[in-house]
């Protein structure tokens, strides 16, 4: 991997790690604001609420990035197999072209000195 590659590499990993924080932050805000107008409830059943809703944003984040990772994975292995197929195909029809490119030279050189 060059330099180059590295620090793409490295940008979209900060660009990822801050995504995740953005996200953390609002479910942070949204359980707060829930919590806060739950009237009745103790200091301590407040912080089990957010403690549970945080760890439940990070599961369905996770099962979220899982999903779009596997979908991603299913269509670049279908474009592969595609570019594979189409890339032979190209190369037989190359190989048929040169063949008979050969055989006319031939024709034509035999017939020229014939």
């Amino acid at each position: 991997m060059d330099a180059s590659e590295e620090a793409a590499r490295g940008l979209t990993d900060i660009e990822t790690f801050l995504y995740w924080e953005a996200h953390l932050q609002a479910a942070h805000r949204r359980v707060a604001d829930f919590t806060a107008r739950a009237p009745g409830l103790t200091r301590e059943q407040k912080s089990h609420v957010e403690r549970w809703y945080l760890e439940e944003q990070r599961h369905v984040a996770r099962m979220v990035t899982e999903h779009i990772a596997d979908a991603i994975s299913g269509v670049e292995r279908i474009h592969h197999i595609r570019f594979g197929r189409w890339l032979r195909g190209t190369l037989i029809a190359m190989a048929l072209i040169t063949v008979v490119m050969v055989w006319v030279c031939v024709a034509v050189i035999m017939g020229a000195s014939g």
